[in-house]
């Protein structure tokens, strides 16, 4: 029920709860001759940044470049250029906001990408949002496609309905992702070849491990066939899969993950998601494995606060 209500919760938390708590705070820790005028202060700094975050940081989008090196990586993939996305939660693009999608695609368009990967969350609540932004989706292209894995927002995980009509929902918006032209991994994978040399681009369905997330990825499914010696890509909607699924189940070299779109705040390299999950954003390593975490694209709430959108651009290089 809160996910219905985020943007209304966020203003009420973040332009009446929380100057209310920092007066309080100031009026129990300040001089009393000054806490009135801190309290203020403090007021009108958590007015500005909630509405930077809302009118210009949720605007911001940057392309970042990272190598993955790996003596695993057959020769001919040298060089290999994976650009990923995640968490575009495009009904928060609707409207007046639809234009920072388009910029997007075509920021993703303008890498020239081998292969596109996106790692979920493609709407927020509901299969409907994507109908109207379909034109704006279908445009991304690639020269081995783009492949694509659910998020726990594309299953109607905040919707109070009954289970068929989840289900219904569900096959909803894994039909329209394939409308956009792309290849819905589900607990499988596809084989992508360069003359007598392969990798595999493997896609997971969404395992968590906090509660209420969805836990329909299976790994030895998603693998089944796979030879051992494989350069295994794999995608996986939520980081915490890697250190509980994928590392001890399967050989998956680089996993690409989503999920927790930075906290969508930061202070100092600091974000509160921190406090959720171990590995929330950026490139992490176990021994010759790694994980990359995007910090997402958009959000169900639309406010980003020193944590702008992000498209990443992964070269596979050979050791």
């Amino acid at each position: 029920m809160i996910a219905r209500y985020a943007i209304l919760f966020f203003f009420v938390m973040g332009l009446i709860v929380g100057p209310l708590v920092v007066s309080l705070l100031c009026r129990w820790l300040a001089p009393r001759r000054v806490w009135r005028k801190i309290a203020m202060v403090l007021t009108l700094l958590i007015w500005l940044m909630v509405g930077y975050g809302y009118f210009v940081g949720f605007a911001q989008l940057e392309v970042n470049h990272y190598e993955y090196v790996s003596a695993d990586l057959p020769e001919a993939f040298d060089g290999y250029r994976i650009v990923q996305f995640s968490d575009a939660h495009v009904g928060s693009m609707s409207g007046s906001r639809q234009w920072l999608l388009q910029r997007a695609v075509d920021s993703i368009s303008a890498q020239r990408a081998d292969v596109v990967v996106f790692t979920g969350d493609l709407v927020n609540l509901h299969p409907a949002e994507l109908t109207p932004q379909l034109s704006i989706l279908r445009q991304l292209h690639a020269n081995d496609g783009v492949f694509s894995v659910m998020g726990n927002h594309d299953y109607p995980t905040y919707l109070d309905v009954d289970e068929v009509t989840k289900e219904r929902l569900t096959q909803e918006t894994e039909a329209l992702e394939r409308k956009a032209g792309w290849q819905l991994l589900l607990n499988e994978h596809r084989v992508i070849r360069r003359d007598s040399d392969s990798i595999v681009i493997a896609g997971m369905e969404n395992w968590g491990s906090l509660k209420r997330m969805p836990r329909r990825g299976d790994v030895g499914q998603t693998m089944a066939g796979v030879s051992p010696s494989a350069f295994v890509v794999m995608l996986q909607h939520d980081p915490s899969a890697w250190r509980a699924k994928i590392l001890p189940e399967c050989h998956a070299q680089l996993t690409l993950s989503g999920h927790t779109h930075g906290g969508q705040f930061s202070l100092f390299g600091w974000s509160p998601t921190a406090f959720t999950y171990d590995e929330w954003g950026g490139l992490y390593k176990e021994g010759n494995r790694a994980l990359y975490v995007s910090t997402g694209m958009g959000g169900l709430i639309p406010f980003r606060l020193n944590m702008p959108g992000e498209i990443a651009v992964i070269t596979l290089r050979r050791k």
